[in-house]
């Protein structure tokens, strides 16, 4: 039987265990959306695991609201990566860029223009921005020229991804931005090519996926869905009869590995009473598939070791244990995270909390 703590193959790197650094938005950039120096002491402390996703990074100006986190559409950015990336690997470890569009989720007091997504809908709750939560706004439906350009963005961000020295990168379609806004029917009300049927809402996925796989190659893309729901309001009142045919197709592209993220009804962060699909999932997606969301050390063992998945992605217990890969082998007490300094400026609460002795 496999184990969590035993070596996998995703594509192309070499993760020395199955314990999945999930990605988790901290806002310690600057307002620039640049990258700083404690970043790479954060993940540094966390190069145990088998492989780091990052915080999820901002494709676009127009595709990131959210107040201090990171791009990756400038040079400027891509310099700004390399000691976080240079300082993950002197540690031997693995890290993927997650390459986020916010779609609907950003307020243009941070992004400074309308938000935009498959149609004309809004956030269903305020939206963090530099002044405290606002309301959230109309977004703008995206166009086919727009379509195209945010296609040349996915495509410059792969690029930079490697250029800053990411192993790889993972195309954030879930979690209610912009390609999940595509595949839903409670968010996507169009008529054209990317809209109406399963297979037209997952052409967006399928366009991006195949854009950035083009440029920086199959066994270095990876792709987050949320099949079941999320907390962003952006439901499917069929969801396996898109997100199967969705895994099916990230299956036929060859993609390095698929995680997913699955809430259940009693979340610490976000719930939803729709059933997990990771089992038809599973049938159609044979390549590494991960994970995510409440698992304890015993449920992540016992997933791994039954084949239900290959590996897990932990995200809280990764923000108040930077040694988590030894606690959960040992066995030993986790410490927990303080929900105050999740989004907080400076080392409090992020490279401060204490290894095992």
């Amino acid at each position: 039987m496999p184990s969590l703590f035993e070596p996998i193959e995703l594509g192309s790197i070499y993760a020395r265990n199955r314990i999945l650094m999930a990605p988790l938005t901290r806002a310690r950039g600057t307002r620039e959306h640049l990258p700083t120096a404690i970043m790479a002491e954060y993940y540094a402390q966390r190069a145990d695991a088998g492989l780091i996703i990052s915080e999820a990074t901002g494709i676009s100006r127009e595709g990131l609201g959210w107040p201090y986190a990171p791009g990756l559409w400038s040079q400027e950015q891509v310099e700004a990566w390399k000691p976080i990336t240079a300082a993950v690997h002197a540690k031997g470890g693995k890290i993927v860029a997650q390459l986020w569009h916010m779609g609907r989720m950003v307020h243009s007091s941070v992004t400074g223009q309308q938000p935009v997504s498959a149609s004309a809908t809004k956030a269903p709750e305020p939206l963090h921005t530099y002044d405290g939560k606002q309301a959230p706004e109309v977004a703008r439906p995206l166009n086919k020229d727009d379509i195209a350009r945010i296609l040349n963005d996915y495509e410059k961000a792969a690029r930079n991804a490697l250029a800053a020295d990411f192993d790889g990168v993972q195309i954030h379609a879930a979690n209610g931005y912009l390609i999940d806004e595509f595949l839903r029917d409670s968010t996507n009300h169009r008529s054209d090519d990317y809209g109406g049927s399963p297979e037209n809402r997952i052409r967006f996925l399928h366009e991006v996926t195949e854009r950035v796989i083009a440029t920086i190659g199959a066994d270095r893309t990876s792709v987050r869905l949320s099949p079941n729901g999320d907390t962003q309001g952006c439901i499917d009142s069929h969801p396996e009869q898109v997100f199967v045919p969705a895994a099916k197709l990230l299956n036929d592209l060859n993609i390095a590995f698929l995680e997913l993220r699955e809430p259940g009804p009693n979340g610490t962060f976000g719930k939803t009473d729709q059933p997990k699909l990771h089992g038809p999932i599973r049938q159609v997606f044979t390549k590494p598939l991960v994970l995510n969301q409440d698992y304890t050390r015993e449920d992540a063992i016992e997933t791994v070791a039954t084949g239900v998945a290959d590996a897990i992605a932990f995200g809280r217990p990764f923000l108040a244990n930077p040694d988590l890969v030894h606690r959960l082998e040992n066995n030993l007490p986790l410490n927990k995270d303080d929900i105050r300094t999740w989004y907080s400026q400076g080392a409090h609460g992020y490279t401060d909390y204490p290894s095992a002795p």
